[in-house]
């Protein structure tokens, strides 16, 4: 999965347009960005990525950008 599928990911669970989030994006502006998103966004990283994201890490997340950076080294290049 590289960053542009990983983005595409995160609109569907967002309930999001396809191709809506850029990384720009504050998680609290994110109407969708809720505790049960928060519990899919943990089973997409795991099951997809094989990536098991610390609590912490994820609570400090303040952007989608920073969601990116929790597995940015699973993610291959574009």
């Amino acid at each position: 999965m590289n960053r542009h599928e990983f983005l595409l990911n995160l609109d569907e669970l967002l309930e999001l347009d396809p191709g809506s989030l850029s990384g720009d994006e504050a998680l609290a502006d994110l109407d969708a960005w809720d505790s049960l998103a928060v519990i899919s966004f943990i089973a997409l990283v795991d099951e997809q990525l094989g990536v098991v994201v610390e609590g912490q890490r994820l609570a400090d997340a303040k952007s989608v950008a920073d969601l990116v950076a929790l597995v940015q080294d699973r993610l291959t290049a574009e």
